[in-house]
């Protein structure tokens, strides 16, 4: 998963702030649990604070009984990339967008590895779909797969 390629860019720069040691995971348990529960943003540089900031906005944001633990900040992240892609950014801008927008590391043929995989997934998705008759669907996954290639 896609996800879990993820890394904070200056994770070693939030252990000092936090007084412990983080994975650069971003997505890892232990990072989730430090960002929500034992980083005090007063310690950090408004630059960092901004970025974990838009990442608590962007993927955090959850009414889950599990979170940050159900998988929808990894689901969030991932459609993420998908509609940076459907917006017009090519792997090199997304890459740049998520190392400038949140501090997330990310490389730019990972991400291109995992929007290739998501058009055959999308075209899987839209053949199931035209032979059970779900015309709608079927439809939609075209969309998105012209969306992801242009």
């Amino acid at each position: 998963m896609i996800a879990d390629k993820a890394r904070f860019r200056a994770a070693r720069r939030l252990e000092r702030a936090a007084g412990f040691r983080l994975p650069d995971h971003v997505f890892s348990g232990a990072f989730l649990e430090a960002l929500g529960r034992a980083i005090n943003f007063d310690n950090l540089d408004r630059r960092m604070r901004e970025q974990l900031l838009a990442f608590f906005r962007d993927f955090m944001d959850c009414e889950c009984k599990n979170a940050p633990y159900c998988g929808c900040p990894e689901r969030k992240f991932t459609l993420a990339i998908i509609e940076f892609r459907e917006m017009g950014l090519d792997h090199r801008q997304i890459s740049a967008h998520l190392l400038d927008e949140y501090g997330i590391d990310l490389y730019p043929a990972d991400i291109l590895s995992f929007l290739e995989d998501s058009v055959h997934m999308l075209e899987a998705i839209r053949d199931v779909a035209e032979l059970q008759g779900r015309e709608k669907l079927a439809e939609n996954a075209i969309e998105h797969i012209r969306k992801i290639e242009h």
